[in-house]
C-alpha cells in the first residue's frame, strides 16, 4: 500500500508543481529535470544497491565455507535458481518494450494532455500481461 501511494504522489507532482490554470498544453523544463533528477537518482541507488546484495552474498558464502556448515544446510541457504535469473531479463525486456512503444505511441500523438498517461499505462499493462503469460507458458 506504500509503494501505491509513493507511486501515486509521485506521478502527481509534475501535474500540482505547474500552476497555470487551463489544459497541459506544455511542459515545464524545470518540472521535467527535476523529475529526471528522482529518476536517475533512484536508478543509481538500486545499482548500489544490488552490488551490496552480491557482495553480501560472497561474504557469506566464504564464512559459510571457513565454518564448515553441514551441506543440507548449505545447500538450504545457498540455493539459487537460475530459471528466476532469466525470467528476471525477460521481465525486464518486457517492461522496458512496454516504456518504448508506449513514448513512440505518445510522440505521434501530441500534445501531451492525460491520454499520454493512459497510453503508457495501457504500454505497460499489456508489457506485464506479455511478462504473465509468457511464464503461464513456460510452465508448462
Amino acid at each position: 500500500m506504500k509503494k501505491l501511494v509513493s507511486l501515486v504522489t509521485i506521478g502527481a507532482i509534475p501535474y500540482l508543481a505547474n500552476a497555470q490554470g487551463g489544459k497541459f498544453l506544455y511542459v515545464n523544463m524545470e518540472v521535467f529535470r527535476s523529475c529526471t533528477v528522482v529518476f536517475v537518482l533512484g536508478m543509481f541507488m538500486l545499482f548500489i544497491l544490488g552490488i551490496m546484495k552480491y557482495i553480501i552474498n560472497y561474504r557469506l558464502k566464504n564464512k559459510i565455507v571457513e565454518k564448515g556448515v553441514p551441506d543440507h544446510i548449505v545447500t538450504s541457504i545457498l540455493h539459487t535458481d537460475p530459471k528466476g535469473n532469466r525470467n528476471a531479463n525477460i521481465k525486464w525486456f518486457a517492461i522496458l518494450t512496454g516504456v518504448g512503444v508506449g513514448l513512440t505511441i505518445v510522440y505521434y500523438t501530441l500534445p501531451l494532455d492525460i491520454h499520454s498517461v493512459a497510453i503508457m499505462s495501457f504500454c505497460l499493462g499489456a508489457s506485464f500481461l506479455g511478462y504473465f503469460l509468457f511464464l503461464k507458458y513456460t510452465e508448462k
